[in-house]
């Protein structure tokens, strides 16, 4: 029997970036030490395990490849992501990285692939291994890239940020349009919630339709 899930992107909705103000940059961690969960992210993910919804997070990571990281590094971010998850009584079902780049300074990952977001590879690796139902899955990410592959796929999609206009705007230059725009990944499973309740009408204010024209 096809299963459903949710695709979460990792930095950004799962993890915190991290600021270098020194160079007035904002960046994905690049070792353990650095990375930290988000506020409300393990309440989050505890949420939709009790949804019955497979957790499978689905993220571009190109530090390899641009030499910002090894893999040891993101395994062990990986080991660290997985401990916070599961310390804050959650679970994520299994983990997927694109970790090519087409200007990656390592020649074995330099490439144009299937799997870097916004193409949908990675999700579509994740709906086979997994037996999934797409069109009861959500895919829930900050970037144009994660609405897009979501798209792709026939997931519901939803859009993490702050409801700024720039970000709406952005999308929509795109043709990215979430389903919905949440503010963090506890409110997105709110949402998903509601949505198998049933309570449609407590969605709308987070549906992009409605930010569009407020």
């Amino acid at each position: 029997m096809p299963r459903r899930a949710v695709f979460l992107d990792r930095d950004g909705v799962i993890n915190a970036y991290i600021h270098h103000p020194e160079f007035g940059t904002v960046d994905s961690p690049a070792t353990a030490a650095e990375f930290s969960i988000l506020p409300r992210a393990g309440q989050a993910i505890v949420r939709l395990s009790q949804m019955d919804f497979l957790v499978l997070v689905v993220s571009n990571q190109p530090g390899i490849a641009k030499r910002r990281f090894t893999v040891s590094h993101l395994n062990a971010m990986t080991h660290k992501m997985s401990g916070l998850v599961r310390a804050a009584g959650g679970r994520i079902d299994s983990v997927y990285y694109c970790c090519h780049h087409p200007d990656a300074k390592l020649p074995l990952y330099r490439k144009e692939c299937d799997c870097r977001k916004p193409k949908p590879g990675l999700l579509r690796s994740a709906i086979q291994e997994w037996n999934i139902d797409v069109s009861a899955s959500f895919m829930v990410g900050d970037g144009v890239s994660d609405i897009l592959a979501g798209q792709a796929v026939g997931s519901t999609t939803l859009f993490v940020s702050s409801r700024k206009c720039y970000a709406c705007d952005e999308l929509s230059k795109f043709n990215a349009r979430p389903d919905f725009l949440v503010r963090d990944l506890l409110e997105a499973a709110e949402v998903i919630q509601c949505l198998e309740n049933g309570d449609v009408s407590l969605t709308e204010k987070f549906s992009f339709g409605n930010c569009l024209t407020r």
